[in-house]
């Protein structure tokens, strides 16, 4: 199956809210046995290129989906949807030769 990057961007300036935690909890367990890697958040920054200038990379979530329909749909329930943010997604590809500790491509 194939494993997806979902790299969260938020809003410049996001600070959450108290609910914040419980929603990103209830998208995990939402995603289920999809997530492969629940991620880290993002603290130091910095970016390269065209990163779109009204968002900052929030953190990343690796999640192993049918097709790229799916990955986005699940994408589509990231909590910082509604506060502006956004989700970069992209269908990792396996490299010859080369182990993935997290799962086999």
């Amino acid at each position: 199956m194939p494993l997806f990057l979902l790299s969260h961007r938020h809003p410049k300036n996001y600070a959450g809210t108290g609910d914040t935690a419980a929603a990103w909890t209830a998208w995990f367990e939402k995603m289920g046995a999809s997530v492969v890697d629940l991620g880290n958040p993002v603290f130091d920054r910095t970016a390269v290129g065209n990163c779109g200038p009204d968002t900052d990379l929030g953190g990343y979530t690796l999640v192993a989906a049918d097709d790229f329909d799916e990955a986005v749909a699940l994408a589509l329930g990231c909590p910082l949807m509604p506060d502006g943010g956004g989700v970069e997604i992209g269908e990792l590809t396996a490299v010859p030769g080369r182990h993935h500790p997290a799962r086999e491509f």
